[in-house]
């Protein structure tokens, strides 16, 4: 949803929800979801709040999964993906390299989003109003194609106004961000795969990512810059562009982006992190493809695994384990 300059307050009173050519719709109810200021937070504009939301979302969860790491607490051991030593025994980059690749590729994404977000529309109760008539419309239309006329106006005589409040406030949103998501899913997955083919591509670029042999979670975004702003940064700024999301829209998807893609290089299995409950590409799935026998396999990330399931890229632990007891017994 978009919100035009128009800062009026709109007072309609309305007789019924078709009027002749016309659309009558009542002031808009507001949900509770949504605060009808320009900004959420006085002393911070909203954009500032989407540019920083990723980077405090990455630093806080990875922190969170580094106190695990060092905590030396022994009942975390069952829920590892590797043992501690692992990390210092097969990884080819140390922390430090790690950390300030993280920090460049944060700089760059926030200079990016500082452009892309230059111009923000104002947010009013006649902005909604307005586009909440554009949507009756379109119901109008859609309903009188498939009911006919009569029946169709007879029904949003009455219903209209509900299922238009339902449709602006609630739908269209979940669809805007189911499809931001698939967009992220798609450009990750085929680009992730490509980098993998072309040699090139992975000698030059994605090879730095894979230093990590055993992943943890403050280097999920240790990348070459290059592959960062292309796989990440453009990948999320296409999803919010074409899914036409507003500020707080992307300000929330890429807080949520974020911290699935920490969470799914944390090296934790945890049966109860929401994260890992999401869906089946999770940190145990993606640590197989940051293994030697599955390096070709489980390109999808950060939310689903669609792709690698359609194309033929799947594999699991259980596929795993079968091919490592094929090799032993053979």
């Amino acid at each position: 949803m978009t919100f035009s300059n128009d800062t009026s307050v709109v007072t309609d009173s309305c007789s019924g929800f078709i009027d002749g050519e016309n659309i009558c719709l009542p002031t808009p109810r507001i949900p509770f979801y949504f605060a009808m200021r320009q900004d959420l937070f006085d002393s911070v504009s909203d954009t500032a709040l989407a540019l920083a939301a990723p980077v405090i979302a990455y630093w806080a969860l990875s922190l969170f999964f580094h106190c695990l790491d060092v905590s030396g607490w022994k009942w975390l051991d069952k829920y590892r993906i590797h043992q501690s030593e692992e990390v210092t025994s097969r990884n080819r980059a140390t922390r430090t390299e790690v950390l300030w690749a993280v920090i460049v590729q944060h700089t760059i994404q926030t200079a990016l989003g500082y452009v892309w977000f230059a111009e923000v529309p104002r947010v009013s109760l006649s902005a909604c109003h307005s586009q909440m008539e554009a949507v009756a419309k379109t119901l109008v239309r859609v309903s009188r194609l498939f009911l006919g006329s009569y029946t169709a106006d007879a029904f949003l005589q009455y219903r209209g106004a509900d299922i238009t409040h339902w449709l602006y406030w609630w739908v269209i949103p979940a669809v805007q961000f189911l499809l931001a998501l698939f967009i992220i899913d798609s450009w990750q997955y085929f680009l992730h795969r490509l980098m993998h083919t072309n040699k090139f591509l992975y000698k030059q670029l994605h090879s730095v990512h894979h230093r990590l042999y055993v992943p943890y979670a403050f280097g999920a975004l240790y990348n070459h810059p290059l592959e960062g702003l292309i796989l990440d940064s453009c990948g999320a700024t296409f999803a919010e562009y074409l899914a036409g999301l507003s500020v707080r829209q992307a300000m929330f998807l890429f807080a949520l982006s974020t911290c699935k893609t920490v969470d799914d290089h944390c090296g934790y299995s945890f049966p109860f992190d929401p994260l890992q409950m999401l869906t089946t590409n999770n940190s145990d799935y993606h640590d197989i493809h940051h293994q030697a026998i599955g390096i070709k396999s489980n390109f999808s990330q950060p939310f689903f695994v669609h792709w690698d399931v359609i194309l033929g890229t799947r594999l699991t632990r259980k596929q795993v384990e079968e091919r490592r007891q094929k090799v032993k017994t053979t």
